[in-house]
């Protein structure tokens, strides 16, 4: 079981430890509705050890990441990041991932998830053999802290170098934190505005200190992966296991806007296929449902009886407070408003198809 450098942190913060992805992670501090509701309304810090971190550099890198990936990289200024899917052959997902260009334009950076992490390398190491590229995973030489919540900024500015304003929304940048040259992005997983910072090995406890210091009189606290699981599902953003995995199409998944076309990467035929036949008979939808049961994942949907679907991910909103879940179904059952049911134990609920996402922050 791998350990991040700010496990023994987590345990003085009382926290819940669980396995997961491979890593021992905090689940949560304290009940998690009310750690979802602290990074709504003030902000909440994330340890983010766990995900993977690798640097893409040499005279074929850009090249080589046009071929491994969908989103269109020759596209990507410096200092900016994108969304993006690796995919086998047969168009099916492997994992989502951020592309990040240098801000320097020397290379480029990639994060991948946490249980994807052996394979990915083993895909992009595959994938690099036709190309003049290094691939460098650097998931042990960098911690990475992240802090989300409208009050991100304010908090990070106290003891981050430079005007975090400028800092556009999925551009990232070279600074100093605590005094110390790292760098810095701006994107998140939560659907609230926020900053990722990614440390040198050696330095995360003073940079997890420097965001407790600077933000505890604002009501930020420290928060688990149960709670950031809630935020990102409230926010409609696909997680891997859940609404994307090797049984799935970036195309039913609703995540085309991350697939361009006008380059070739692997498992672009296939798509190609996928659209000349009008798609897969499929798509992901929102539920709401307003009884006591709560539609978790692998749960049937059914319609006039017959099976027409299934829950891929499912918790109760603290934002919405209500019952929301995502599922693939049956075109034909995707209009906004239509009833369905799910079924728990053989017994019918009622719920509702809604547009995804549930929860959008005023900007």
């Amino acid at each position: 079981m791998h350990a991040t450098a700010l496990e023994s942190t987590h345990i003085a913060l009382g926290a819940r430890m669980v396995p997961f992805a491979g890593w021992s992670m905090p689940v949560q501090y304290r009940p998690i509705l009310d750690e979802a509701r602290t990074v709504r309304t003030k902000a909440g810090l994330f340890d983010l050890g766990h995900m993977g971190r690798v640097k893409v550099h040499g005279r074929h890198a850009e090249a080589f990441l046009q071929r491994l990936q969908t989103n269109d990289v020759a596209a990507i200024p410096p200092g900016r990041i994108r969304y993006a899917m690796i995919l086998n052959a047969q168009g099916l997902t492997q994992d989502d991932i951020l592309v990040y260009r240098n801000p320097k334009n020397d290379g480029f950076f990639v994060v991948i998830n946490a249980g994807n992490t052996e394979r990915d390398l083993g895909i992009m190491r595959d994938v690099a053999k036709g190309f003049d590229v290094v691939v460098e995973d650097c998931t042990r030489a960098l911690g990475m802290i992240a802090i989300q919540g409208p009050l991100s900024q304010q908090i990070t500015q106290r003891f981050c170098k430079g005007d975090l304003a400028t800092v556009k929304y999925y551009g990232w940048i070279d600074t100093e934190v605590c005094g110390i040259p790292m760098t810095l992005s701006r994107t998140g997983y939560t659907g609230e505005d926020g900053f990722e910072v990614y440390v040198p090995n050696g330095h995360e406890k003073k940079v997890w200190d420097a965001f407790f210091e600077a933000g505890s009189k604002d009501g930020m606290t420290a928060i688990g992966l149960g709670a950031r699981d809630t935020l990102r599902h409230e926010a409609g953003m696909p997680l891997y296991g859940h609404e994307i995995d090797e049984t799935t199409n970036p195309l039913e998944a609703g995540l085309d806007w991350a697939v361009k076309m006008n380059h070739d990467f692997v498992g672009k035929q296939a798509l190609e296929q996928v659209l000349q036949k009008g798609g897969t008979g499929r798509k992901l939808v929102g539920l709401v449902s307003d009884g006591k049961r709560c539609p978790r994942q692998g749960y049937p949907l059914v319609a006039n009886g017959q099976q027409i679907g299934h829950v891929c991910s499912g918790s109760i909103s603290p934002t919405l407070e209500t019952n929301i879940a995502t599922a693939y179904v049956r075109t034909e059952f995707t209009a906004p408003g239509t009833k369905l049911e799910f079924l728990v134990r053989d017994k019918a609920e009622p719920c509702t198809v809604r547009e995804l996402p549930f929860y959008k922050r005023a900007k």
